[in-house]
């Protein structure tokens, strides 16, 4: 079958799919009258997808395009576990989101969280589709769990992904940071041994970009109005860092070494980068990447702030994590290992991140006020 006829041809699986997610946008409150226009197209871009496998041990063999092409079980396994995750994260964060629509502060916010919100669905409508079109019972059982699973109820496959998003001030950091990981993950499957995974890739990418700038542009908003404190905004910010970098999973990950291996899930900068990749360390160097973006999109944002106050940062990538060598080990915002114990270090945390009295203050003073630069929607 020509890659236009797969395209083309919607399965039996997957219309039956998606009778069942009309039924999760209702489940989840998401009013599909809220879509407009806006439609649900399968995309790819063959072109960027690349014909040969271009790292592992399968390298220079032509790229598989179907499921029977796939040398071994245990290699199609792990791309649909990679196709699963990411349609996961998809439909988790609608659900994280939603709720904020009614309170959004200005007319371009809620008009630019919905447009996120519709390309969240549709890339894990895509993946979807890949799970139900290529991979048969298995892929269709998997594509089920997608819309079973539920951010709200704490069941997502990522712990970033069941945490509540309670105000614009989270959302903001969430699809800065988050959604930047998720850039991360899109680039590192483009280059994928398992073609219509990386075709699927480019146009998400480009939708992707779109998220990221939403929320590097609202946290440089809310700098430039000056409301919100700096000291109470780092304190969202150290919250949702370390989240971040968890995301990027275990260090020397035998998971991520197979995965490079199989040719199904390259480095961020697989095409840019003429050196031999240390499969022993692909998380790590992922990570310290998208850590190092995080530093410049920080000083860029921090240069809004009004004179006087004091310049916001990224903190240590030692601090409050849960996954990794620094995982369990209490460190301090600046990556000092803290010197007292268990309850002393709790105390720390409270001066450091959101306590109850903080979001209080912040949902019910400072977000009372004109909290955010106004900014026209424009379409």
């Amino acid at each position: 079958m020509a890659d236009t006829e797969i395209v083309q041809s919607y399965s039996q699986n997957f219309e039956s799919w998606i009778n069942d997610f009309s039924e999760w946008q209702t489940r989840i409150g998401f009013d599909p009258s809220w879509l407009g226009d806006y439609r649900f197209d399968i995309k790819f871009d063959w072109d960027t997808a690349g014909n040969e496998i271009e790292f592992g041990d399968f390298q220079g063999m032509p790229k598989w395009n179907r499921r029977m092409q796939i040398p071994q079980q245990n290699i199609m396994d792990a791309i649909i576990n990679m196709v699963s995750v990411q349609g996961d994260t998809e439909f988790a964060s609608v659900e994280q989101q939603n709720h904020l629509l009614a309170s959004a502060p200005t007319e371009y916010d809620r008009k630019s969280a919905l447009r996120i919100m519709c390309e969240e669905q549709r890339h894990g409508w895509q993946m979807a589709y890949l799970l139900c079109t290529f991979f048969g019972e298995q892929g269709v059982r998997e594509a089920s769990k997608l819309l079973e699973r539920n951010a709200q109820e704490g069941t997502r496959i990522l712990g970033s992904f069941n945490e509540p998003i309670d105000h614009w001030l989270d959302f903001f950091c969430f699809t800065h940071f988050i959604d930047r990981d998720g850039k991360y993950q899109l680039k590192m499957l483009s280059t994928s041994s398992f073609k219509p995974l990386a075709a699927s890739m480019g146009p998400m990418l480009k939708e992707e970009s779109f998220h990221l700038g939403t929320g590097a542009n609202g946290l440089r908003r809310i700098v430039k109005q000056g409301v919100i404190p700096i000291a109470l905004l780092q304190k969202y910010i150290n919250k949702w860092v370390s989240t971040g970098l968890d995301l990027f999973g275990t260090d020397d990950s035998t998971s991520a070494q197979w995965a490079y291996v199989y040719g199904i899930k390259g480095r961020y900068d697989e095409r840019e980068s003429d050196m031999d990749a240390d499969r022993e360390h692909l998380n790590e160097a992922s990570r310290e990447l998208y850590f190092e973006e995080l530093r410049k999109e920080m000083v860029r944002i921090s240069k809004s702030r009004k004179e006087g106050e004091p310049e916001l940062y990224i903190p240590s990538d030692r601090f409050k994590r849960g996954i990794g060598k620094y995982a369990g080990t209490n460190y301090t915002v600046h990556g000092d290992l803290f010197e007292g114990t268990d309850d002393e270090y709790e105390e720390y945390l409270s001066s450091v991140l959101p306590t109850d009295e903080d979001e209080d203050k912040l949902v019910n003073e400072y977000m009372k006020q004109e909290w955010i630069q106004y900014r026209e929607w424009k379409g």
